[in-house]
């Protein structure tokens, strides 16, 4: 069983991993300068999955953060629908999750 400063700093570490990936995904978002057109069309082709990749991080690190105001409050653990514990076995799969695994269905 995981106590609550165990889970701020896996929050905590997944905050940073995110954060530098973003950042190589705007990095590389923005590198596409070539004047020749079918390279350029070459370069963007992979954009539409990157893109992706960002708004799915950014997704999760509005969650990750939600998750650490939680904490800082003392209401990390607890659904925020019913208010019931949330399962240590979700909170190991999802350690941002707001939701007991009844509300969350």
């Amino acid at each position: 069983m995981k106590d609550v400063a165990e889970r701020k700093a896996q929050l905590v570490a997944r905050l940073g991993d995110l954060t530098s990936r973003l950042t190589q995904i705007d990095a590389e978002l923005d590198s596409h300068n070539n004047p020749d057109w079918e390279e350029l069309a070459v370069e963007r082709e992979g954009d539409e999955v990157l893109e992706s990749m960002g708004v799915s991080g950014q997704q999760e690190i509005k969650m990750i953060e939600a998750a650490l105001q939680r904490i800082e409050t003392g209401e990390y653990g607890f659904c925020m629908t019913c208010g019931d514990q949330i399962s240590e076995e979700r909170l190991d799969v999802l350690p941002f999750t707001p939701f007991c695994k009844t509300c969350a269905k």
